[in-house]
């Protein structure tokens, strides 16, 4: 029997005046950023675009792959919080749509945020014959990458679509056929996001500046998708107990989220230092064009964003006490989704925009670095949206999979 008398989820009626109304100031902020970006092809308001689309997508992946994985490992502490993943990449349609828009809007050459994208530089008898960026045609071409994205696309929706109507038959029909079909299923995207997990960091981030690269690039991406799905996960799960929700979710399985958070802290901080300290150390020019550019405009946010991810879960979530604190999980969690966020920005702008901006109208343009209440805007309008469509995905279903094989052994979890 499960032990919560609230298994339906209802949407608060002032939570859902907030989510609308940050979606509305979202939208009031790309109107007004459309009409005062003077940038070339207004590529600062295009890049914002990908920057918000990319990163509330990349939060939806990551419950897909965190939901597929506790399938094929066979995890039973986590039987309770399906419901929370399944509401998370619910979002996945909305934020491969934005991308698509973005990427769509570089292909008919309305913005130049993807150099590979101008013919041009293909065309050796053009004054703009780039012979580097011609070389990864092969892989850059336009219906190699149109190909490459709707094969993403088709996989990430295909399954997120199949895990969630398999989990709602279970809590009708029960047994444990569904559950191994899920089992079988997850492994199998596992496979396809090893490979989709690089090449989409690869297309639709590294590809920014075409002629760098870095084989780390693809896990650091992934590790900072992994990481922000799981605080935003811890979140969602504080904030629904608080309200009376997920009764029998304890201490432990607080214990156990706060333990991902600091773990992929760990991995993106690895994978952020190696990726640096390698192509600094070697320092061949064709590699430290990245770093360079990020140096010159850029210096003292790119060092902060790593101290921030590093060292506030390192030094406030090592101990256990803390991984069960919900204020230290909440308070630092917010901290850490927010410092992402910024790290996503640091790998788009730099490559975009090279520190400067032309903002303003008519005789009043003038450059800026930082068009903040732009920036801050879009982001907001972009997260209500993301709140909104996850809360109203849980009220589709029952909160608690009442028929899930291991949830007995979930409410019954101590660590």
């Amino acid at each position: 029997m499960v032990h919560d008398n609230k298994l339906h989820f209802t949407f608060p009626k002032k939570t859902r005046t907030w989510s609308m109304a940050l979606m509305a100031i979202g939208a009031v902020s790309m109107i007004l950023g459309w009409m005062f970006d003077k940038t070339d092809h207004h590529q600062y308001w295009w890049a914002n675009l990908l920057i918000n689309g990319f990163f509330f997508f990349a939060v939806a992946l990551g419950a897909l792959f965190f939901y597929a994985l506790q399938y094929a490992a066979e995890v039973a502490w986590s039987a309770q919080l399906k419901r929370i993943f399944e509401a998370m990449f619910a979002y996945l349609p909305y934020g491969l749509a934005v991308v698509a828009i973005v990427l769509l809007a570089g292909q008919l050459h309305i913005h130049h945020l993807y150099h590979w994208m101008d013919p041009n530089v293909h065309d050796p008898n053009h004054a703009d014959y780039d012979e580097i960026i011609a070389n990864k045609k092969p892989y850059l071409s336009a219906w190699f990458f149109w190909l490459r994205m709707v094969v993403y696309a088709l996989t990430f929706l295909l399954f997120a679509r199949a895990f969630r109507r398999w989990s709602i038959q279970e809590d009708e029909l029960g047994g444990i056929d569904l559950h191994y079909k899920q089992y079988r299923r997850g492994a199998l995207f596992l496979v396809f996001f090893a490979v989709f997990s690089s090449t989409i960091a690869w297309d639709w981030l590294m590809s920014i500046d075409t002629h760098w690269y870095s084989t780390m690039y693809g896990w650091y991406i992934f590790s900072g998708m992994w990481v922000t799905c799981m605080i935003f996960a811890t979140i969602l799960v504080v904030w629904l107990k608080d309200n009376g929700y997920l009764s029998a979710v304890n201490t432990s399985h607080l214990h156990d989220l706060g333990k991902w958070v600091f773990a992929v802290s760990m991995l993106w901080s690895y994978l952020w230092f190696c990726q640096y300290m390698l192509i600094w150390y070697s320092n061949i020019p064709e590699e430290v064009t990245y770093f360079q550019t990020r140096y010159e405009h850029y210096m003292y946010g790119m060092w902060a964003i790593f101290a921030v991810n590093f060292a506030v879960p390192f030094y406030v979530m090592i101990s256990r006490d803390a991984k069960r604190n919900t204020k230290y999980l909440t308070r630092v969690g917010a901290i850490l989704f927010l410092s992402h966020f910024f790290d996503l920005y640091m790998a788009v702008i730099p490559g975009t925009i090279h520190g400067h901006l032309e903002w303003g109208i008519g005789e009043h343009a003038h450059h800026i670095t930082f068009a903040w209440w732009f920036e801050i805007g879009m982001f907001l309008g972009f997260l209500g949206l993301f709140i909104y469509v996850v809360l109203n995905a849980l009220t589709k279903a029952r909160l608690i999979p009442v028929n899930h094989p291991m949830l007995k052994e979930s409410e019954h979890h101590q660590i």
